[in-house]
């Protein structure tokens, strides 16, 4: 499967010619999306946080839901995550089972939530939530979802990466946004920025976006295993690049990074080829757990693995999160 990629003008917000052209399309892509929401959906008996974005792409939202599903296990709670499983080919509500299920069923996603907790995949969040009630679930984690009026949500948290922020403003396909940004922070109740904010989002919707926080992503400890090694880091992200300046920035000598599309299944030659570059540059090879799973285990076996952790500004802010959306769903 191979997604395309953004045109360089939804990241320009000087570029006029192109959104104007094509703004009558985004007022009806922005018209359909309120009038979705005007429906009402499936209240659970359990309380539901959403992860969210407004934008097309990767976020961090699979990162976001990782750190708070941590949490409330932390807490003694039991927590089931539904997610759509984007790239996987069940399309029956499913609950994800890793020793059985591959990327190319559930998706790459689902299969690195399962390694937490319960995971469900499935189009319709309210049939997935009534499963994951039925399994025991006290209360439901959305991995994307926001825009997606079946599940009643008592708490929904916009993720914004920072580095990308919310492009040029305007609604697809005159640009990335799913919906407009402020009918999306009037039904949000928290925001979180991911990364240096390189856009200025904090100054042009600062006021705008509800309860914002601020947060970093840093590399696991399995980074300390490639010091001193020169190596070839490849991945197939929304945005690959974000994982390269990673590593660049740990001290990693990179000797080539290969990027690939979004949710990509590597092919036999993919993997021939990355092969080689790791011999003939004498280097080790590495990808990010996402990829990970959408190897075979064969050649798996003969890559290093580095996953990121969320770093909250605040480290309490989390907490006060949880607290709200638990103490909040029982009032």
């Amino acid at each position: 499967m191979v997604r395309l990629r953004a045109p360089a003008f939804w990241s320009q917000p000087s570029a006029k010619i192109r959104p104007l052209l094509l703004s009558p399309f985004s007022a009806i892509v922005a018209a359909i999306t309120a009038r979705k929401q005007r429906q009402m959906g499936w209240a659970a008996p359990v309380p539901v946080l959403c992860c969210g974005n407004i934008s097309v792409g990767g976020t961090g939202k699979t990162t976001v839901v990782l750190d708070l599903a941590s949490r409330l296990l932390q807490r003694g709670k039991t927590p089931h995550i539904l997610t759509r499983g984007y790239g996987g080919r069940l399309r029956t509500t499913t609950r994800v089972n890793p020793a059985q299920h591959t990327a190319q069923d559930v998706g790459d996603e689902p299969l690195l939530l399962a390694q937490l907790c319960p995971v469900w995949v499935g189009a319709d969040r309210a049939a997935s939530a009534r499963m994951a009630v039925a399994a025991g679930a006290d209360c439901l984690l959305m991995d994307d979802g926001f825009q997606n009026p079946s599940l009643y949500k008592n708490l929904s948290l916009l993720v914004v990466d920072g580095g990308v922020g919310l492009g040029n403003g305007h609604v697809l396909p005159a640009g990335p946004l799913r919906e407009q940004s402020l009918q999306a922070f009037a039904r949000a109740q928290a925001t979180v920025l991911i990364g240096p904010d390189k856009t200025g989002f904090q100054e042009r919707f600062g006021k705008m976006a509800p309860h914002l926080m601020r947060a970093e992503l840093r590399q696991s400890d399995t980074v300390r295993m490639l010091q001193g090694q020169r190596c070839v880091a490849f991945a197939g992200l929304g945005r690959p690049e974000k994982f390269f300046e990673g590593l660049k920035n740990c001290n990693i000598a990179l000797a080539q990074t290969v990027a690939f599309p979004d949710h990509y299944f590597y092919k036999q030659q993919d993997l021939a080829r990355l092969a080689g570059m790791a011999v003939s540059l004498q280097a080790r090879l590495v990808t990010t757990p996402k990829d990970a799973v959408r190897l075979p285990e064969y050649f798996r076996q003969k890559v290093i693995t580095v996953g990121v952790e969320l770093v909250w500004q605040n480290p309490a802010a989390p907490e006060v999160l949880l607290d709200q959306f638990l103490n909040g769903a029982a009032e």
